[in-house]
């Protein structure tokens, strides 16, 4: 017995398997490649990247879509409260990457760059500054804006602003 043949129109058709890249998802976006990993895929990617070239960790930072929960993702990648975004250049292949890690608010906890790219030191402290994300293995994660003695990460969206004066470290007091 044969099974009946099935015909597939084209709104039952399989999705194609989205592009990867190092095994993180890839999307071009705006022009721009933008490589999307895992939590526990980035440092393989990042090595990855600069083993082919991307040499140069122009940024990290990070973004909290709390007020934007339903932003468009490439199919696969589940939004989170937070995204920790990495920016590389080749200088050879001219040529940017954009990663992009998704951190959720229960465990914000992404592994260090800092052995790949010792020059994200200052940028990851920054990131866990004024947004709490703690980078497992960094040599020195302590506040770098902000007073040691501070409560709470100022840039995220729930913070609440204008309550407290805010006063840099080393600079001079407000008059």
């Amino acid at each position: 017995m044969t099974d009946p043949e099935v015909e597939i129109t084209p709104d039952e058709e399989p999705a194609p398997a989205p592009e990867t890249l190092h095994g993180a998802v890839v999307a071009t976006i705006r022009g721009e490649r933008v490589l999307f990993p895992t939590r526990e895929q980035v440092v393989d990617v990042v090595r990855a990247l600069r083993d082919d070239g991307f040499l140069m960790c122009v940024d990290v930072t990070g973004v909290d879509y709390l007020t934007n929960p339903h932003r468009v993702l490439p199919e696969g990648i589940e939004p989170e409260r937070f995204e920790v975004v990495a920016n590389f250049i080749s200088h050879t292949a001219r040529e940017r990457v954009r990663v992009r890690v998704q951190v959720p608010e229960s465990d914000p906890v992404l592994p260090s760059l800092f052995e790949l790219h010792p020059g994200t030191e200052a940028l990851e402290r920054e990131v866990f500054d004024m947004f709490g994300i703690r980078f497992e293995g960094h040599p020195d994660l302590t506040r770098i804006l902000m007073p040691e003695d501070w409560h709470g990460h100022p840039l995220r969206k729930d913070y609440a602003v204008g309550q407290i004066p805010v006063q840099f470290k080393d600079a001079p007091a407000a008059r």
